[in-house]
């Protein structure tokens, strides 16, 4: 039983800051930890918090609390329309918290994990051992992406992997699923494993996006968490024949939606983000508007809008780019629930 403490000291400790008191409250903190507070107080902060928001102990450190406070009203998981939460593999080859540790974090603080896994950085080896060591902990959501190269990001001269791809990974991942390791030796219990993908509806060469959709569904993926799109159209087009071909009965769709602040972000999109092309006259409608920030908003709720009426399509994957308050606002004009998720037992088996 010792090994425990270890493992949630190794993981929690450098993302959270962990102190290990065993009076764990993370889930009702935002995921701040309040033994972080000078004076260790763990039932809200004291009366002497500064006017600027500072700590009376430690004047240049924020009170604890009050981001405690900011956080917990941001954090995904407390939102009741939430069903899972993605704990990203290194994202635009930027090196970030092993996805394994944030997972498993994430699922202790009694948020349902989506482990992403891509092919870029580690070999076959490195990704069946995350996989079965996460599932350890509970971790059964596995979203496999083949993943941006490594010039995409922060650290180019990084050696690429790419050991398997995509499709690869996903199949890899359901002989795990069956207990089985590439190699053929057995793994008593097998993990249960609930398996993904990602697909890119608008990027060329168009026709092809839905087959070798069909390709990771044929491997085992039941959900795919699909690129943001801002061509209607393509949209259209990808969900049309996903459903004439029969992709729609065996994974769902979950198409992205990303609210951002204003044109910004989408030209950053458009500029800098593989794969994703805003039209001109989107970033000019946003920008040009009385409100950008309002217009941004609007367009976000639209692409949803026109998302969750296409066939397949059984939920949306969500990228909270302003932290605003936005998402809730966006969710509640959907009309969405926990009655209204991803999750059915035709696909899920």
């Amino acid at each position: 039983m010792r090994l425990l403490p270890l493992v949630e000291h190794a993981v929690k400790k450098p993302v959270f800051g962990c102190r290990m008191c065993g009076q764990c409250v993370l889930h009702s903190t935002g995921l701040t930890c309040p033994m972080n507070c000078p004076k260790t107080l763990r039932n809200g902060p004291c009366g002497g918090v500064r006017e600027d928001g500072r700590c009376e102990v430690v004047p240049e450190m924020r009170c604890v609390w009050l981001k405690a406070h900011d956080r917990s009203r941001r954090l995904p998981g407390g939102a009741p329309w939430v069903d899972a939460v993605n704990a990203t593999d290194n994202t635009a080859a930027h090196a970030h918290a092993s996805n394994v540790a944030v997972a498993i974090a994430l699922r202790g603080l009694g948020v349902e994990p989506i482990l992403q896994v891509v092919c870029r950085d580690k070999n076959r080896l490195a990704v069946q051992a995350d996989i079965v060591g996460a599932a350890l902990h509970g971790v059964t959501n596995v979203c496999c992406l083949t993943g941006d190269d490594v010039s995409a990001g922060d650290e180019p001269q990084s050696r690429r992997v790419f050991d398997l791809d995509g499709p690869q990974l996903v199949r890899v991942a359901a002989g795990l699923r069956r207990g089985e390791y590439l190699s053929g030796r057995a793994i008593t219990p097998p993990p249960e494993l609930f398996i993904g993908a990602v697909e890119n509806p608008s990027a060329p060469p168009h026709e092809y996006r839905v087959r070798r959709a069909q390709l990771k569904a044929a491997a085992g993926a039941r959900f795919l968490q699909l690129q943001i799109c801002f061509r209607p159209g393509r949209l259209e087009a990808f969900a049309a024949l996903a459903e004439r071909t029969g992709l729609t009965r065996r994974a769902a769709l979950l198409q992205t939606v990303v609210l951002v602040r204003g044109a910004r972000g989408l030209r950053f999109m458009d500029e800098h983000v593989p794969g994703i092309s805003v039209p001109a006259d989107v970033i000019d409608r946003v920008d040009r508007a009385a409100d950008p920030a309002e217009a941004a908003y609007r367009l976000a709720l639209e692409q949803a809008r026109h998302a969750l009426a296409l066939p397949g399509v059984r939920g949306l994957h969500l990228a909270d780019m302003r932290r605003d308050g936005s998402l809730a606002r966006l969710v509640t004009d959907l009309g969405l629930g926990r009655d209204h998720h991803a999750h059915d037992p035709a696909i899920a088996r």
